[in-house]
């Protein structure tokens, strides 16, 4: 299928994935543009997971549909995950394998071409030489986060799926890696969805947020949008009334 600018980079169309009895995704729909950052929020299971993993396609929903650059994730992902790429700390890279040899690999995985210079590109750019060619399961946590974050960025991804992508590391790390996903979102054009407990790096990254609990969605709007219509003065007020199943502000 033929994509263009004009189209969402993420499409979800009456999502549904059920886990024996429980319904973890609760038909969600939503359409993602092109260079748009978006969050999903939610306490714990409410379906934040489940839905990255069907928009990447390793988890095939029990109904509706997921379409990635105009490609049916359950029916054809491997002819977009080339254009694709997911970074996630809770994802471990092999730790006997150098750095060096990580992005090697997932360099051949995703067809980068010029992989060599693609890697040493990188090092540059998230500082990575001095630990490029040292066993990965001997970095620190910071470190690993820019290692992490150089697999996601090796094949210049169109569509970057982030899994909490500065947990546990340090506040200035953690601006670090904002920084460089704020940088890279506007020199590629790239459409980011994050999911995120951080409510300041919602705030700071995202142009829109969609609020999911139970699987379904809460609700939906720019940070702004959703602060001023909780009549609340940040976005972790927010969070908190609609985990806690608050209403809206009266208007």
């Amino acid at each position: 299928m033929h994509w263009d600018m004009g189209q969402p980079a993420i499409e979800a169309e009456a999502l549904v994935k059920d886990y024996g009895t429980v319904r973890a995704v609760d038909g969600l729909s939503f359409a993602l543009q092109p260079g748009s950052t978006t969050a999903l929020l939610g306490g714990n299971g409410a379906g934040k997971t489940t839905t990255i993993a069907m928009i990447m396609g390793l988890t095939l929903p029990t109904s509706g549909e997921v379409r990635v650059l105009g490609t049916d994730m359950a029916r054809r992902r491997h002819d977009v995950l080339h254009r694709m790429n997911f970074e996630s700390p809770y994802v471990d890279m092999p730790h006997r394998l150098t750095v060096r040899q990580n992005l090697t690999v997932f360099g051949k995985l995703y067809g980068v071409k010029a992989l060599k210079e693609r890697i040493a590109a990188l090092a540059a750019d998230l500082d990575l030489g001095d630990f490029l060619d040292r066993a990965t399961g001997k970095l620190s946590a910071g470190q690993k986060t820019r290692v992490a974050l150089a697999k996601a960025l090796i094949n210049d991804p169109e569509v970057m799926l982030l899994d909490e992508p500065t947990a546990s590391l340090d506040p200035d790390t953690a601006d670090w890696i904002r920084s460089h996903l704020e940088q890279y979102r506007l020199r590629r054009g790239a459409t980011i969805l994050l999911a995120s407990h951080n409510m300041g790096e919602v705030e700071r990254l995202c142009d829109r947020v969609i609020m999911l609990k139970k699987g379904r969605i809460e609700d939906d709007g720019s940070p702004a949008e959703l602060i001023a219509r909780y009549g609340r003065s940040n976005l972790e007020e927010v969070f908190l009334d609609v985990a806690r199943g608050r209403k809206e502000a009266a208007e």
